[in-house]
């Protein structure tokens, strides 16, 4: 999924954590599996991933009723299924922001980097709103968005060192072994470096 637009968007976060740009584009890759954004409505959104669990937790009384009725929470994770469209996915957030925009923002991921809304605060920014804006702006708000994620959680020293099963522990959970999250980053990483050093950036 290379490009000179997405390395330019990279190179500047890549620097600030003091990675190698191969390091950052591999793990753009195997977190967004290649896809970068999709068309809602004729604007090109960020993927979003719908937690109902989230918005279960974050409702009461008449809110959580309704927004239960409407198939858009419950008190198990996994219970409310994805739509595979993301244009869907986006109706679905629309939706539960009609019942309470902050908790509907705050439960669901965005982005490259699939981060939860839930983590706005944490992460520094002003409000929910304001994450999820930056995810919105392009390719270089995802980034940023993730590089967030990724100091914060302290991961940054794992892709210094290249050690991708813990990075991938830190970023994935500890089942990461079994859908290979460190080899795919391994050999993203491989990729990518050969591609940096032929110099074929610009």
């Amino acid at each position: 999924m290379f490009t000179k637009e997405l390395y330019q968007a990279a190179l500047p976060h890549a620097r600030a954590l003091g990675i190698e740009p191969a390091a950052l584009l591999a793990v753009i890759e195997v977190e967004s599996a290649g896809v970068t954004g999709a068309t809602v409505k004729g604007r090109t959104e960020p993927v979003i991933r719908w937690e109902g669990h989230y918005f279960d937790r974050r409702l009461s009384g008449n809110d959580r009723q309704r927004a239960r009725a409407e198939g858009l929470a419950h008190p198990n994770a996994g219970a409310i299924k994805n739509p595979k469209s993301q244009e869907a996915r986006w109706a679905m957030l629309t939706r539960a922001a009609e019942i309470n925009s902050v908790a509907a923002f705050e439960s669901a991921s965005y982005g490259i980097g699939q981060v939860m809304g839930a983590h706005w605060q944490w992460l520094g920014y002003p409000s929910v709103a304001s994450l999820v804006n930056t995810a919105r702006s392009g390719i270089a708000g995802q980034i940023e968005l993730m590089v967030r994620y990724i100091d914060k959680a302290g991961l940054t020293g794992a892709l210094k060192r290249q050690d991708w099963a813990a990075f991938a522990r830190g970023y994935n959970g500890a089942a990461f072994a079994k859908h290979g999250y460190h080899t795919k980053l391994a050999a993203a990483y491989a990729r990518y470096s050969q591609i940096v050093r032929s110099g074929d950036v610009d």
